[in-house]
């Protein structure tokens, strides 16, 4: 498909308009996507192929990795409350990605923005067929942030990753053709807002039950196994059950109290 020229939109065929005036994206939303858009049609057919596999599927794995990996490292926290704290953090990260979508459910039916390549078919390279929802807001953008705020919230440093990984899965919804910027923007707000503020309502749920979980046959996965007598926790069946909370643990790890 030939590039389009920098500048102004072209005209939409028999009607004098152009592009930003005849439906879709406007202004700089529309000159934005064409940008992005336009280095998947200098790229080489395979390398589209790639960008368009990691766009759907690999970032998104990528994340859970890290999430898993999170889940890995807290399980050695200093002591079995913070412990607690932080596997509940990290539990609540897939959730808030999964409530995200649900609210994003009714937004996409009042928008109801149709794909780009819907309103704009001969100028957009797309590198993923077969999309027939609507595009505000994007999915794979909110679920991406949710993710890597909840993880944020547990584990810093890998939250950083998961952020990286987060506007790289937004970026790559523009470079493939299936999503405006404002979209993608939509999206991150959705998943950041989802996961923040219902934050405190899911762990207050969620704490208790890994709480128990911690102090029962399956407490390995909270707590790593610690010699008897370990720092922070009474000892049961080799695993720690939360006891007072410290008031001074910290570091990079847990949720704040």
């Amino acid at each position: 498909m030939a590039g389009l020229a920098r500048g102004a939109p072209p005209a939409e065929p028999g009607t004098g308009l152009t592009l930003a005036e005849a439906g879709g994206g406007s202004g700089p939303d529309l000159t934005l996507l064409y940008e992005i858009n336009g280095l998947s049609k200098a790229a080489p057919p395979w390398f589209d192929k790639i960008m368009g596999f990691v766009g759907e599927y690999g970032i998104m794995l990528g994340l859970a990795v890290v999430g898993l990996w999170a889940w890995w490292s807290v399980r050695r926290s200093a002591t079995v409350d913070d412990a607690v704290a932080s596997v509940a953090g990290l539990a609540w990260a897939p959730l808030a990605a999964a409530a995200a979508v649900v609210v994003n459910i009714p937004i996409r039916g009042f928008v109801e923005r149709p794909r780009p390549f819907v309103d704009h078919p001969k100028e957009l390279e797309v590198l993923v067929e077969g999309k027939t929802d609507f595009s505000f807001v994007s999915d794979h953008s909110t679920m991406a942030m949710a993710l890597a705020v909840g993880i944020f919230l547990v584990h810093r440093r890998l939250g950083f990753a998961a952020l990286g990984l987060a506007f790289a899965e937004g970026f790559l919804r523009i470079y493939m053709g299936v999503h405006y910027p404002t979209d993608v923007i939509g999206g991150f707000a959705l998943g950041t807002a989802v996961t923040l503020l219902l934050a405190p309502l899911a762990l207050a749920l969620l704490t208790p039950l890994v709480s128990a979980i911690a102090g029962s046959k399956l407490g390995v996965l909270v707590v790593a196994k610690q010699p008897r007598g370990g720092r922070g926790a009474e000892r049961r069946g080799g695993y720690g059950v939360p006891g007072p909370r410290n008031e001074d643990g910290g570091g990079e790890r847990g949720l704040a109290a």
